[in-house]
């Protein structure tokens, strides 16, 4: 008798709601162990549940695609996936099993010692180099990947909580940074076309795009990276950018001093225009929870840290301005 298939599996398996993940998007998750003692986590693609599908238009679940089309074979050998199989139900939708991986995934507020974001930093870059100049087909649009917090794009999802304090931070932002460079940045957020324009003139790789420690685990010698849906043809120094501007806080090195891993790490293909434009793309990305949490944010602790930070990603920001936009 031929043994039982993943997906088998787990239409055999009884399955419990994911409670304890740290994702915001509202994809659905749920934790099952399969006949041959496995523990899974399959992620179950809606876009009528899934704030980023609706938003970045993923139909159906581009994971499940990357999956399909051997994306995740091209990986390099320190950076690992958790994908297991993957398939389209009857309804069109996908379906994704991934191992387990527990609390070796990281929290919103797990530290990542120096010698951890060496170890992230050369994975991320060997992740870039994989694909330099040879980005597969099939990942998100950029365009949407970079615009994903446009005001307008985001406001026929204005019912959801977190488009709500997406919309308010950028109203915040335009009243709280009123200098020049402050303007240009929330001019690029309302409109991220000539981002994009620039980023193209970069060299393009797959990068993750959506790298935050809580899409990381340290495994045996590699970094898994899980929450693929996003992954786009970019510079690699988005990846970068997005991964500062979200969990900097959470870094026992401060920004310079990761910058400058960066560098070494990236080694012959490290480029200085585009790790401008990456921070800049951060900053426009995600420079709406930067003001929210200035004036909102309940702590005041965390009020007086992104207050203090944001003269640093001001800076960043003048440079791309003068020299690559």
């Amino acid at each position: 008798m031929r043994p039982l298939s993943i997906r088998e599996l787990v239409e055999q398996a009884e399955r419990q709601p994911l409670t304890d993940s740290d994702g915001k998007s509202g994809a659905t998750l749920e934790r099952a162990v399969l006949g041959d003692g496995r523990t899974v986590v399959v992620k179950r693609f809606d876009p009528e549940a899934d704030l980023v599908m609706r938003a970045s238009g993923d139909t159906r679940g581009r994971e499940v695609e990357m999956w399909e089309s051997g994306v995740f074979d091209r990986l390099p050998a320190d950076v690992g996936h958790a994908v297991l199989d993957g398939w389209f139900d009857d309804d069109g939708l996908g379906v994704l099993v991934m191992r387990d991986l527990g609390d070796a995934v990281y929290g919103w507020q797990t530290r990542v010692t120096p010698d951890r974001c060496r170890w992230m930093l050369r994975s991320v870059t060997s992740l870039h180099r994989a694909f330099l100049e040879q980005p597969p087909s099939g990942l998100a649009p950029r365009e949407v990947v970079v615009g994903l917090f446009e005001p307008d794009r985001l406001r026929p999802f204005a019912h959801e909580e977190l488009v709500g304090y997406a919309l308010r931070g950028w109203e915040i932002w335009a009243d709280l940074v009123t200098d020049d460079v402050g303007q240009r940045v929330l001019a690029l957020a309302q409109d991220t076309g000539p981002l994009t324009e620039a980023l193209v003139n970069r060299p393009m790789t797959m990068i993750h795009a959506d790298l935050a420690t809580v899409n990381m685990a340290f495994e045996a010698g590699r970094l898994t990276l899980i929450d693929w849906g996003m992954a786009t043809s970019a510079p690699g120094a988005l990846d970068i950018g997005r991964l500062l501007i979200g969990c900097a806080h959470v870094l026992d090195v401060d920004r310079d001093v990761f910058l400058a891993m960066y560098r070494e790490e990236a080694g012959d293909s490290y480029d200085e225009a585009g790790t401008r434009l990456g921070l800049l793309g951060g900053l426009v990305w995600q420079g709406w929870n930067k003001a929210l949490d200035i004036v909102d944010h309940p702590d005041e602790k965390v009020r007086e840290r992104e207050k203090a930070t944001l003269p640093w990603w001001l800076d960043r920001a003048r440079e791309a301005f003068v020299t690559d936009m």
